[in-house]
């Protein structure tokens, strides 16, 4: 058998992953999970498909091979291999949480599937099943820590993916899982892994590149360039996609710096803004908002501006009554022209299925 097709020799010991099961029945066949259309993979490829944070998720099309070599350097970092407990949070349309799946079947280890379950019983699962690595969203984790649950000392590493731990979060999780390790990574459908931080890092900071990865900024603060052996080969279809290549490296439009081999993103360039001719990321004012008392979950937005072009917009679930301060604070740190102008408060916060906030309708929200 090729070393670069998937070859699955774990079990699935708890979830409903019967569509992944039939994917990898037959070793190098094609398939993607969820997504409507023709799967156009060929032999020892497959599809994911992007989190549609910004817009309808695109279909990734990519080898076997540039996730196995992960595989392999996660079972060397995270300890896994035959036997180990890994869990799973999110559905399997989701590429953080097909990519766990896949690589705990690679590796020999006993899956439990969670993504049907509410969030008290996910922990429950958690509990019960001794789980000793788990791959989630910051989303995700948030849902059950919220449940009020603690107690996970067999839990030894968590995998993060898809956006920053805040502060509130990551003390959550501490005393969820206190002998947990804390291991946030950055990348992309596209890209897969790109950095991984550890608990050292300073909190600005994405880490450093993860093994087998160059980073190549353009600029002091620049476009992130990436090469690698993990990259996607194309967008499946006729979308063209966002993600830019160059000689070999690719680029999703990131912006950051590098800092003595640290990398710190200041924000998406298609979502950077002009106030009254100073780009703003937006990314940059959620990072403060969600280190703040009073926030659970927040996003910044434009909103046209006949003097300045546009202003910023809060949208924030929390509490209510911290506006004040909130706002205080903003002004203070960041200054009269990157501080929002208004806020929108909502009670239900609008998620997509890959656990990320779903922009798209909070510019809807923003723009009424």
């Amino acid at each position: 058998m090729n070393v670069f097709q998937i070859a699955p020799t774990g079990r699935i010991v708890l979830g409903r992953a019967q569509p992944l099961l039939q994917a990898l029945a037959t070793p190098g066949q094609p398939f993607r999970i969820g997504g409507a259309g023709p799967i156009l993979a060929g032999f020892a490829q497959f599809e994911t498909l992007t989190s549609g944070s910004s817009g309808k998720p695109r279909h990734i099309r990519r080898t076997m091979q540039s996730w196995i070599h992960s595989f392999a350097v996660n079972a060397a970092l995270f300890g896994i291999g035959p036997g180990t407990r890994v869990a799973v949070l999110g559905a399997m349309e989701q590429s953080l949480s097909l990519y766990g799946a896949v690589e705990a079947l690679h590796l020999g280890a006993d899956l439990y599937s969670l993504c049907s379950l509410r969030p008290d019983r996910q922990w429950r699962a958690l509990s019960d099943g001794n789980i000793e690595v788990l791959y989630a969203t910051p989303a995700q984790l948030r849902l059950i820590v919220e449940a009020g649950r603690d107690g996970l000392p067999a839990l030894r590493v968590i995998v993060v993916g898809g956006s920053k731990v805040d502060a509130a979060l990551r003390a959550g999780l501490l005393a969820m899982a206190p002998g947990a390790d804390l291991r946030e990574f950055y990348g992309t459908a596209e890209s897969s892994f790109i950095s991984l931080a550890c608990s050292e890092d300073p909190p600005g900071s994405v880490g450093r590149a993860y093994p087998g990865v160059e980073i190549r900024l353009k600029g002091p603060l620049g476009e992130v360039w990436v090469r690698s052996p993990y990259l996607f080969l194309a967008y499946a279809g006729d979308d063209p996609g966002s993600a830019r290549w160059e000689d070999g490296w690719l680029s999703v439009g990131e912006m950051g710096r590098m800092d003595t081999g640290l990398l710190f993103l200041s924000g998406r360039a298609g979502r950077m803004v002009t106030v009254a001719d100073q780009n703003v990321f937006p990314e940059e004012i959620e990072d403060f908002l969600m280190g703040l008392p009073g926030v659970r979950r927040c996003a910044v937005l434009p909103r046209p501006d006949p003097l300045r072009g546009v202003h910023l917009v809060a949208v924030v679930q929390g509490q209510r009554a911290a506006q004040d301060s909130l706002q205080a604070a903003l002004r203070a740190h960041l200054g009269p022209l990157k501080c929002p102008k208004s806020f929108l408060w909502l009670e239900e916060w609008p998620i997509l299925a890959s656990g990320k906030t779903d922009l798209v309708a909070l510019a809807d929200m923003v723009r009424q």
